[in-house]
């Protein structure tokens, strides 16, 4: 196992009604930027709900941050911090509100030009505004980690970074906020928690036992709930389940002492910041694409898998190709077409795109190996047209 350090100061506030303990989690005499998306918390009731459990509180609203948050938006924001004197945020939404409430907090009192922060991936330790989180749609895992990932609209470039400084102070969850969304989102959220884990999962055998053992059930536990959840969110055991495995897909225990990938993630963020696609749809297009790409390095994890997951049997080669299947089978029974031609008409040059892409900003070499070259990423993605 390799060595690791393992730091998660958030409080995670889980359960049904626990928006109630909200003024006690707030710092007293707080100045709160309250930050969400495209208005869904009005209809369902969530807005309400968290003025009422802030009475007494100095509140400036910000709406409007995008699915996939543009940095333009966010700067806006920042400025309104800056002129108001506000001292804590409040993101009340799902993954792209928490992730631009992030890059809104490193922002604020950052000494230079905040776009550095996402083109050098600048990691940000120290002198971030404090944020709590009201999660409204698992996903990401965004509640319960310090990443981030934002859209430059400008320049067309979605990227990742984050830092120590930029774990939320609490995150309330309540499994019965999904009641009222809509099923594609729904789909959506399954299939990224389970990506999430594949990229820290499907790499090589390692000695990191316990950590296969509980991504393995987070990946059970997803194909199990995943289907059922998307035709019956009020059923609380599986809302809870769903969302419990949103988060611990991707609050950094699985990755500890192990080798990860990543690389389905930064050409998938390409394709959503050239075409718009739904981010899990971008990693259920371009996953099993570079499953087969990259075969004969992921061959034994991908048997392992094949038979912890999928109970399948056969030599470790037989078992490794049908996992590939089994899997695009799970993102069909998701909800979710897995071939860039079901989304873009014009996709012909998207492959060049993305090498010179990475090329320019010296990407050379992706995955747990670094062992994705240019050359593999265009295959990847003409493999997944």
């Amino acid at each position: 196992m390799l060595n690791f350090e393992l730091y998660n100061p958030t409080n995670l506030i889980f359960g049904k009604g626990q928006i109630e303990k909200l003024s006690t989690l707030v710092p007293k005499d707080a100045k709160i930027l309250l930050a969400y998306g495209g208005g869904s918390i009005f209809k369902n009731g969530i807005h309400e709900q968290v003025i009422n459990n802030l009475k007494g509180f100095d509140i400036v609203e910000f709406g409007g941050i995008e699915p996939n948050p543009h940095f333009e938006t966010l700067m806006k924001a920042v400025e309104i911090i800056k002129a108001e004197k506000i001292d804590f945020i409040l993101a009340v939404g799902g993954g792209s509100v928490i992730d631009g409430v992030k890059f809104i907090s490193a922002a604020v009192n950052f000494d230079g030009d905040p776009i550095d922060i996402l083109q050098k991936r600048l990691l940000i330790k120290e002198n971030a505004v404090p944020f709590g989180t009201v999660l409204t749609l698992p996903a990401t895992g965004s509640e319960m980690n310090s990443g981030y990932v934002v859209t430059i609209k400008a320049t067309q470039e979605k990227l990742a970074s984050g830092g120590s400084a930029l774990f939320p102070k609490f995150s309330i969850c309540d499994p019965t906020v999904i009641e009222s969304l809509p099923k594609r989102q729904l789909q959506n959220g399954v299939v990224d928690a389970y990506t999430h884990v594949m990229e820290q999962y499907l790499t090589y055998p390692h000695e990191g036992y316990l950590q296969d053992r509980i991504a393995e059930g987070i990946l059970q536990t997803l194909i199990e709930v995943g289907p059922k959840v998307v035709e019956s969110p009020t059923d609380y055991a599986l809302a809870s389940n769903f969302m419990w495995s949103c988060t611990m897909a991707l609050n950094g225990l699985i990755q500890k002492g192990v080798p990860s990938d990543w690389a389905t993630h930064m050409i998938g963020h390409e394709l959503t910041a050239l075409y718009a696609i739904d981010h899990a749809r971008t990693l259920a297009i371009i996953g099993p694409s570079l499953y087969n790409v990259m075969f004969d390095t992921k061959k034994e994890k991908l048997a392992q898998y094949g038979r912890r997951i999928f109970n399948l049997r056969g030599s470790d080669e037989e078992v490794a190709k049908e996992a590939i299947n089994k899997t695009v089978e799970f993102f069909h029974t998701m909800g979710m077409d897995t071939k860039l031609s079901q989304y873009v008409d014009d996709y012909s040059k998207t492959a060049d795109f993305i090498v010179n892409r990475f090329d320019e900003r010296g990407w050379k070499g992706l995955g747990e190996k670094q062992l994705i070259t240019l050359d593999k990423v265009k295959s990847i993605v003409e493999m997944s047209y």
